[in-house]
This record gives structure tokens, C-alpha cells and sequence, in this order.
């Protein structure tokens, strides 16, 4: 299978392109710069709306994860306009382009995030629960829309709704490992706000699953088992045997982060099951928090 990924060089990118080619497959990369001679490469700038479109004719599937960081830098007005054009015009290009295509892909993998939900408590939410309010949701909504030129050009879409990924490579975890194994790691505010995560080689088998599966639509890139925050503390200081009770207070963050920033990264949450990834018939390798965590720690340290 030749999949076309945008995002290639992200946490969950370089993952994804490992694992293709592992499996035999090509994974041919979008880049800005020049194409290097001899390497799967195809050129594209979504900012000025430019991609080489006959290099992606005939491609088995496009996945994409091209977007400034959520969590990268404080939400400016300016920086809240990048975090949504960089999604929605990157989407639109990809989804256009492929929709144009003489022999367009089969497969339309698009990123999107559990931020559709918004703070919505202790609810199990699902595919079929109706969106939240709030900046993120906005955004998120914008981002799905723009991938519609795909799928009224009967491609099947996938829409990745992903949770927070766990992983020793990038992302949430490596910010916290130095604070849990120092002893002085813990619940954010009171805790009980949920964190609807998933492993990164959950994150990655559920892609190449749905890469061959004829499921379409939202899905939850979550595990089926979300914990709160007061739960994940726990876990992580039990899995390297440190005290894990000293509560991080809200207005730490916030001053640090912006108050919009942390509440939506810290201290929002909600509880978000993989139904239509389970009935598509994924087999999750870690279900559970703690099985997860001790799998990637066991991994970094080998």
C-alpha cells in the first residue's frame, strides 16, 4: 500500500511512517522543502495553497496530521488564527487535491481531537454524542469541515478524534516523568477532571487498522478505559514507586500557561470511549492505563 502522510516528522508521524515501512508498506512523506532525490517525497505548501498534485495521483491513501501545536505557545490572538488556518487550509488542500484526483485515493485519514467534546464532566461520550463549546470546539469543527471535498467525492473518510498520547517521545509524558520521579509529580486542581488517553502504538495499530477497514466517519483515537487525572497520578508514581499526592493548584498554570490555555490542556476534561474503533473490530494492545505506562517506561529504559 502507498499512504501519503502529512505531519510526517511529528511524535505520531515518524511513528506511523515506521510502522508502514516495517510492515512492507510505502510511506511517502509531504514536505515544504525541496524533495530530496531517491527518498519518498512529494513538495507541498499549505500556507500558499501549493502541492505537487500528480505525485499523489494514484496513491493508495493519504493520512494527515498537519497543524501548528495546540500546547506549543501561549494562545495569542495571532496564535489562535495559526492554530486554526493551519488546520483547516491544510485539510481543504489535501481533500480538494485527492478529490480531483484521475485516479484519487481510496483512503482519506484526517486528524481531528477529542477538543470536539469539550469539558463535558464524568459523561461517557461516544461518537454519536453532540459537540461542546469553546474555542477548541470550534476549532475542531472547522477542521472536520474542511475535509469535505473528500468525502462528497465518495472517498472514505476517517475523521481521527485523538486523545492525549502517551508516549516517551513527545507530547504530555515526557513533562511529567522528571516531576513523578523526582516525588513531587501529582494531581492537576482537584483532579477529577478525565483524561481520555490512548498509547502510541495503539495510536499507530488503530491507523493501519483503519487504513484497510471500511469504516468512515468520527472516530475516537482514545483507549477504552479514560482515567482522571487523580487516577493518572496515581498510576504513574505507583509505576516508579514515588509519592505521587501533591496537587498542582490552577492558578500555577494558569499564570504560567494562559488561563484559557491551561484549563483547556490541565484542567478541562472528558470521558471519551472508542466505539466505532471497537466495533470496527480494533483489539486494543493496551486497554488499561497501567498496562500502557509500563509498557512504553519498559521500553525507554531497555
Amino acid at each position: 500500500m502507498d499512504v501519503a502522510i502529512s505531519g510526517a516528522s511529528g511524535l505520531i508521524g515518524t511513528a506511523l511512517v515506521d510502522a508502514l515501512s516495517k510492515n512492507g508498506h510505502r510511506a511517502i512523506r509531504l514536505v515544504r522543502r525541496d524533495p530530496v532525490a531517491g527518498q519518498d517525497e512529494i513538495r507541498w505548501d499549505p500556507s500558499k495553497g501549493e502541492i505537487d498534485a500528480d505525485s499523489l495521483d494514484g496513491i493508495d491513501a493519504v493520512v494527515n496530521f498537519s497543524g501548528a501545536g495546540i500546547g506549543d505557545k501561549r494562545w495569542t490572538p495571532e496564535y489562535r488564527d495559526l492554530l486554526v488556518s493551519s488546520r483547516v487550509r491544510s485539510t481543504a488542500l489535501l481533500a480538494e487535491t485527492c478529490a480531483a484526483l484521475p485516479s484519487p485515493p481510496s483512503t482519506f485519514i484526517s486528524s481531528s481531537a477529542i477538543g470536539y467534546y469539550g469539558d463535558r464532566g464524568a459523561v461517557e461520550l461516544t461518537e454519536q454524542s453532540d459537540h461542546g463549546s469553546g474555542f477548541l470546539v470550534d476549532l475542531v469543527l472547522d477542521w472536520e469541515r474542511a475535509a469535505q471535498s473528500a468525502i462528497d467525492a465518495g472517498i472514505r473518510t476517517c475523521l481521527i478524534r485523538t486523545g492525549i498520547v502517551m508516549s516517551t517521545e513527545g507530547g504530555a509524558l515526557p513533562k511529567l516523568l522528571p516531576l513523578f520521579k523526582l516525588g513531587v509529580g501529582g494531581k492537576f486542581g482537584q483532579g477529577d477532571q478525565y483524561m481520555s488517553w490512548i498509547s502510541i502504538t495503539d495510536m499507530i495499530g488503530g491507523i493501519i487498522h483503519l487504513l484497510s477497514s471500511p469504516t468512515s466517519g468520527p472516530v475516537n483515537m482514545t483507549a477504552p478505559n479514560p482515567v482522571t487525572n487523580s487516577q493518572f497520578a496515581a498510576i504513574l508514581g505507583r509505576i516508579l514507586n514515588r509519592p505521587s499526592f501533591l496537587p498542582v493548584p490552577a492558578f500555577g498554570p494558569r499564570l504560567l500557561l494562559g488561563a484559557d490555555r491551561a484549563d483547556a490542556l490541565l484542567f478541562d476534561g472528558a470521558r471519551i470511549l472508542p466505539a466505532v474503533l471497537q466495533e470496527s473490530g480494533y483489539d486494543f494492545e493496551h486497554p488499561t492505563l497501567e498496562v500502557a505506562l509500563r509498557a512504553i517506561l519498559e521500553k525507554s529504559d531497555s
